[in-house]
C-alpha cells in the first residue's frame, strides 16, 4: 500500500485482486439494507446532547423528560424531539405515570454499545 503524495489517499502499488479472499468476505458482508439501518443507528450518536441522553438513562435506569433536561443542560423541548428520534431508532422506550413520560433504554443492547464506544475511546485515546 503506498499513500499517493498529490491526493494523501492509500492505494494499492501494484492491483492484485485476491479473489478466494474477496468472495469469502463478500459472502459474509452485513446487506446493503443492514448497512444503512446501522448508519441510522450509528446517526443518532451524532448528536452529543442525544450521547448525553443515552448515558444519563444508561446510569439513572429511567428519568421523565424534566429530569433528563436537567441532566444534560438543554430544554425540554430539545429533549423531547431527541426522545422521538430516540425511541423510533428502538434505542429507548417509555411508559406514562399521569401526565410524565419516563424514558429508559431499550435493552442491554443499547447499554452494551454505549458501554463499548466509551471503553473503546478511552482505549483510542493517545493512540494515534
Amino acid at each position: 500500500m503506498q499513500v499517493s503524495p498529490v491526493t494523501g489517499i492509500d492505494r494499492c502499488v501494484e492491483t492484485r485482486i485476491d479473489e478466494g479472499r474477496v468472495e469469502s468476505v463478500a459472502a459474509s458482508l452485513v446487506s446493503l439494507d443492514e448497512a444503512v439501518d446501522l448508519a441510522e443507528m450509528f446517526r443518532l450518536l451524532g448528536d452529543p446532547t442525544r450521547v448525553r441522553i443515552l448515558y444519563a438513562l444508561l446510569e439513572a435506569g429511567e428519568l421523565c423528560v424534566c429530569d433528563i433536561a436537567a441532566v444534560v443542560d438543554t430544554n425540554e423541548t430539545k429533549v423531547s424531539q431527541a426522545m422521538r428520534l430516540l425511541r423510533s431508532a428502538g434505542a429507548v422506550r417509555n411508559r406514562r405515570d399521569g401526565r410524565n413520560v419516563f424514558y429508559r433504554l431499550d435493552d442491554a443492547h443499547v447499554r452494551m454499545l454505549l458501554d463499548l464506544s466509551r471503553e473503546h475511546l478511552a482505549h483510542t485515546v493517545g493512540d494515534d
